[in-house]
């Protein structure tokens, strides 16, 4: 029997749960939510409709009430918190790690949140601040200030009673952080190295210096990449003066990494990530109707250029029928290379030496699709219209829109970003644009200039 798919047990879970709930099984939905991990439960509160959600909401078990609501995107979070009682709230976020409660403590309404202050102790109290002190998206914004110091002049058997004293270490420690009297980095122990040498060793011999800290001012997209290109589980993260303010482990990296891939995807069509997919209709529909807006009037523009050559479609009916064709493949052909373009923008290998040739393939990838096409097309337009003329306009026009497709679709995530707009947001209705009037314009100039 094949094995079942991540995507078919969730899709799986759905149903059983929306079944529970229609037939009033709280014993069923509670047996099924004891089974899962609080990300997985935030999953299915995610894709249930509002009142089932709730249902489901209220038969969680308490104690996984605070991780979960980190784990809900924005939207669906702030309805969970407007359904739960302060004294509910207050217990779920003081049972948060550091860098989870803080996460959550932004949404808080600030009553509740001196609640929970009040309810820490100050060392705790000054941690948090040290966290909520950084932007969210930063790398001071993502550690968790849960950490294990050492110095370096003690010996491996001291360090070894120490965390023998501690009794436990964070989750996803690999190393433990060096640092002096003055809480400054100056390097990591591997546990490994700690277990498999002499316990005579000092931690000054043995310790990693190559090992830089994270400044804390660094955002969350390149502390993911950095975690990518050095392999790292941990990283230690500094201030200006190169004090320890935390760490960043792994499991922070992956949710920035798949937090920038759905926003990415959501922002091309005009959406937010954080949006409810159970949302009301009319706020639902407010958002996507800016969007819309904007696509009319860029759909109004290539009208334009059209009504332009009315004379010539009237006399040439065959040019209405194809003119689509070219409009269409350099819109294509030109997402293409913005999607190339903004992904090497997100992950840095973008860069101004490598600029110049970069634009060179992708305008020889467009004049060899346009030639290949073109012939294509134009034998098409030649069998259907019996009109060699036609066949070549179309030719001509199909290159010379692959072009600029590859050149819009180059220059316009480069220009977006350096006039601090999202290229994910705003490049495809600007790259349609583009391709729509060049290619009406090409296509219908050219059978202007050649037919009449």
């Amino acid at each position: 029997m094949p094995e079942t798919s991540m995507d078919d047990r969730s899709t799986l879970r759905i149903t059983a749960l929306s079944q529970a709930v229609e037939s009033g099984a709280a014993l069923q939905i509670r047996k099924l939510l004891s089974t899962l991990h609080p990300a997985e439960i935030a999953h299915l509160l995610e894709s249930l409709p509002l009142q089932k959600r709730l249902v489901v909401w209220n038969l969680l078990d308490p104690e996984d009430d605070g991780e979960v609501l980190v784990y809900v995107n924005d939207e669906v979070r702030a309805g969970l918190i407007s359904d739960m009682e302060a004294d509910e709230l207050v217990a779920a976020a003081t049972a948060l790690e550091m860098d989870d409660l803080a996460d959550l403590i932004q949404d808080l309404p600030g009553t509740l949140v001196a609640q929970i202050l009040a309810s820490m102790d100050k060392r705790d109290q000054l941690r948090l601040e040290a966290v909520l002190s950084y932007p969210e998206d930063s790398a001071g914004g993502l550690m968790n200030t849960d950490t294990v110091t050492v110095r370096a002049d003690v010996e491996f058997d001291v360090v070894l009673r120490y965390l023998r004293l501690r009794g436990d270490i964070p989750d996803m420690t690999d190393s433990l952080f060096v640092v002096n009297r003055n809480e400054k980095y100056l390097g990591v122990l591997p546990l490994s190295t700690l277990l498999t040498n002499d316990p005579e060793c000092t931690v000054a011999e043995m310790m990693d210096k190559t090992v830089k800290g994270i400044s804390a001012a660094t955002s969350a997209d390149e502390v993911a990449l950095m975690f990518e290109q050095r392999n790292l589980v941990s990283a230690p993260v500094v201030d200006g003066k190169g004090k320890l303010q935390g760490r960043i482990t792994i499991d922070d990296v992956v949710d920035v990494i798949r937090e920038e891939a759905d926003s990415s995807i959501m922002r091309m069509a005009g959406l937010d990530e954080e949006d409810d997919m159970f949302a009301p209709v009319v706020p639902s529909a407010s958002r996507r109707a800016i969007w819309l807006g904007i696509n009319l009037i860029t759909a109004l523009l290539a009208s334009y250029v059209i009504g332009l050559f009315e004379e010539t479609i009237d006399k040439v009916v065959a040019l209405a029928i194809l003119m689509p064709i070219v409009a269409s493949m350099g819109g294509v052909a030109g997402n293409q290379t913005l999607t190339l373009v903004i992904r090497a923008l997100a992950t840095g290998k973008l860069a101004q030496s490598n600029t110049r040739v970069l634009l060179l393939k992708e305008l020889m990838i467009g004049l060899l699709n346009g030639v290949l096409w073109a012939l294509v097309v134009a034998i098409v337009a030649y069998f259907w219209f019996g009109d060699k003329q036609i066949g070549l306009i179309i030719g001509a026009a199909m290159i010379i829109n692959l072009l600029i497709a590859a050149i819009a679709g180059f220059l316009l995530p480069l220009i977006l970003r350096r006039s601090g707009v999202d290229p994910a947001l705003a490049g495809g209705v600007l790259l349609t644009t583009i391709t729509d009037v060049v290619g009406f314009m090409a296509f219908l100039g050219l059978a202007t200039w050649w037919l009449l």
